[in-house]
């Protein structure tokens, strides 16, 4: 009996085969190089994930849900779990640097796809330039704790902040990009030295935090009820945006059928730990009042904990490295879906092309940093994380169901990983997304919905007539 397939959809899809025949290599031949393995890749992960929304974000995250925030933490790694899965098996099926968008071009068809790398461009792209706030904040707390001065609000705080430009955050930015264009081998390198290390500075924070605690500060434990859980979640899912970048990294990822989807659970089990102790060593230190809505939570902690300014100065350098290689790992992941569009003719060629010198999209990477360094530079923290979050939650809604649609129509594309009891798990991925999205209130959907008008004008104007599949399909 032959196997249950789908009915051919109305709309353009990319064959899976043909999606991997077609990864490695711009039209002139160029292509990326397999370097990475499974601990680099592991790295790369918490690179992608750990930063501002720990470092930064707590204070958020505690205002809403209270010391009940490590239940808004454990929901969204339930969501991020499912959801993990499916992208293990896709990026194990096909390991290519589109991750999402690829994907979906894959299942949904070529509009669902450019929504999707639409999208993208919030995880990823928009990110980088909240990331680069939460960093300069930082950067603040650590010259205070080393010189006991500050850089001026006009240089380190954007219009809506009461300054004038966010110089660090410029920098950070260019930074990132100057390493991503010498090679994957150097920024994996520097990622994976990163990530240990800032693994290491929030091991520090619970040690020192932890010899404080006291019950009493977390009750009463869910005073703002089930619904300050369900808006704590969704600001703490910011906390794990970019654990799907493990995917883009799969034409340069050796053995990538078995790497990216161990990669991904792994990264995903050790952050949800990471964030739950530090949620509960910093409420129990001080208590949920105290941590609400505070910059640079972390340094404070540890600095009202030990009553000296050191303590908090060696979290405030954990967290310049944290938030860093958050930068730069993302960075990295928004290059290569725009260089997978770009191959598909969805946007412009520049995009797609690879140095014969360094095997990098230099001129991408560039035209990112420079992009993204303007939101980074004028921007608050708040104005995007909540838009980047039901952006990021949408696309791993197409990925989830990506998963069933590929099950049905090609189940000859398999890998290294398949979810166990399908289809429940990519089911319950889209139930809990929605779920998520929803507590990120009205008026974010209704920013997200002009976002996405933009985005399906852009694809009827310029996408639509200049896809290479189309053009294939005409001949």
């Amino acid at each position: 009996m032959s196997p249950l397939r789908l009915p051919g959809p109305p709309h353009r899809v990319k064959d899976p085969h043909q999606l991997i025949a077609e990864s490695g290599a711009d039209l002139e031949g160029h292509g990326l190089k397999r370097t990475m393995g499974l601990f680099q890749l592991v790295c790369f992960g918490v690179g992608a994930v750990v930063g501002t929304g720990i470092f930064v974000g707590l204070s958020d995250s505690v205002a809403k849900a209270g010391p009940a925030v490590v239940l808004s933490f454990v929901l969204a790694a339930i969501t991020c779990i499912f959801t993990a899965l499916s992208f293990a098996e896709l990026g194990s099926a096909i390991p290519v640097s589109g991750s999402s968008y690829s994907f979906a071009y894959a299942t949904l068809g070529e509009r669902v796809a450019f929504l999707v790398g639409w999208c993208l461009l919030l995880e990823y792209g928009v990110s980088v330039s909240a990331v680069a706030v939460g960093w300069s904040q930082y950067v603040n707390e650590l010259l205070s704790s080393l010189f006991g001065w500050q850089l001026p609000a006009a240089l380190s705080a954007g219009p809506g902040d009461g300054g004038v430009i966010n110089l660090p955050a410029v920098i950070v930015v260019m930074m990132a990009a100057t390493l991503l264009v010498r090679g994957i081998r150097e920024s994996a390198g520097a990622t994976a030295a990163m990530a240990v290390l800032k693994i290491t500075v929030l091991v520090m924070f619970c040690a020192i935090a932890f010899t404080a605690f006291e019950h009493g500060n977390l009750t009463p434990f869910a005073a703002h009820g089930a619904s300050g859980i369900t808006a704590g979640a969704s600001l703490a899912f910011f906390s794990y945006i970019g654990f799907d970048a493990i995917t883009t990294a799969g034409e340069e990822v050796k053995n990538p059928r078995r790497n990216i989807p161990v990669a991904i659970m792994i990264c995903i089990g050790l952050v949800t730990v990471l964030y739950c102790a530090v949620a509960l060593a910093a409420i129990g230190a001080i208590g949920p009042e105290a941590v609400s809505d505070k910059p640079a939570a972390l340094s404070l902690i540890v600095n009202q904990v030990t009553d000296s300014t050191v303590g908090g100065g060696i979290i405030a350098f954990g967290a310049i490295v944290a938030i860093a290689s958050v930068v730069l790992a993302v960075m990295y992941g928004q290059t290569r879906i725009l260089m997978s569009m770009s191959r598909d003719g969805l946007i412009p060629r520049v995009f797609e092309r690879v140095s014969p010198r360094t095997s990098t999209p230099v001129a991408n990477t560039w035209i990112v940093a420079t992009v993204f360094a303007v939101p980074a530079a004028f921007s608050s923290l708040d104005v995007v994380v909540q838009l980047t979050t039901i952006g990021t939650l949408a696309t791993m809604v197409a990925v989830n169901i990506a998963v069933i649609v590929l099950r049905r129509r090609n189940p000859e594309v398999t890998g290294f990983f398949r979810i166990p009891l399908h289809p429940v798990g990519p089911v319950l991925g889209v139930g809990f997304c929605v779920y998520l999205m929803y507590g990120t209130g009205w008026r974010t959907w209704t920013q997200f919905a002009v976002f996405l008008a933009v985005g399906a004008v852009v694809y009827a104007g310029y996408g639509r007539s200049r896809s290479r599949l189309a053009g294939r399909s005409a001949d």
